[in-house]
């Protein structure tokens, strides 16, 4: 079934930017992703439950959280085919059957992309918003698909507001090449969500704020 025009696009584009890249991309992002092992940590930490993460590319984080928390049911949403098939094709047959992958936009997740009617129990973005140009809609897709009391992991690029400011022109120019971006209306959404009480929001800087790691824990009511 062909995609719709709304897919068609950002899916593609995903495909052509990973399209030779995706064979290397974990050994290459390794030194600048900081955050997501703590991150994924700590979800390890949490009891059994069902876990989404939207922008799973590789599925590298999912691969460590199933070594780390086998009693976690994993799911994995993505723009891009091409990475999708290196994240096949790189985990372990244990690995493969302990996740389900799908191909979609993170704004459009719903449970039942992934055979499921009930909501998730903790949904990861790590380092995808900032590649996302409304970041905003995706959070509220993520609080969307989770279940109340829930929480949304979030590591990401931000503002390098702490750096020189020769320096952080670079590393923002060089990261634009990748369509990566400093997204200042997510974080403000962010924290109207928190304002309004719709979550509990936690939210640390990584580096100086190169980037940051922040937790939403979705109101139970």
């Amino acid at each position: 079934m062909a995609r719709s025009a709304t897919t068609t696009d950002p899916a593609q584009r995903m495909d052509r930017m990973y399209r030779y890249t995706r064979h290397i991309y974990d050994w290459t992002r390794r030194p600048y992703l900081l955050g997501r092992d703590r991150v994924l940590q700590d979800m390890a930490a949490r009891p059994a439950g069902h876990v989404l993460e939207m922008g799973c590319g590789t599925a590298r984080n999912l691969r460590v959280l199933h070594e780390q928390a086998p009693h976690h049911t994993l799911y994995g949403l993505d723009a891009s085919e091409a990475m999708l098939n290196t994240a096949r094709a790189t985990a372990s047959p244990e690995v493969q059957h302990a996740m389900c992958l799908k191909q979609g936009l993170a704004q459009s997740v719903e449970p039942r992309m992934f055979g499921r009617a009930a909501p998730f129990d903790m949904v990861l973005c790590s380092y995808v918003l900032s590649m996302i140009p409304n970041a905003s809609a995706a959070v509220d897709a993520a609080l969307n698909v989770l279940a109340p009391g829930g929480r949304l992991y979030l590591v990401d690029f931000w503002d390098q507001a702490n750096w020189p400011a020769p320096l952080r022109w670079v590393l923002q120019r060089w990261l634009s090449w990748f369509g990566v971006h400093h997204r200042p209306a997510l974080h403000a959404h962010l924290d109207d969500l928190a304002a309004r009480k719709r979550i509990r929001l936690t939210r640390t800087p990584i580096a100086h704020r190169y980037a940051y790691q922040a937790v939403a824990v979705k109101a139970v009511s």
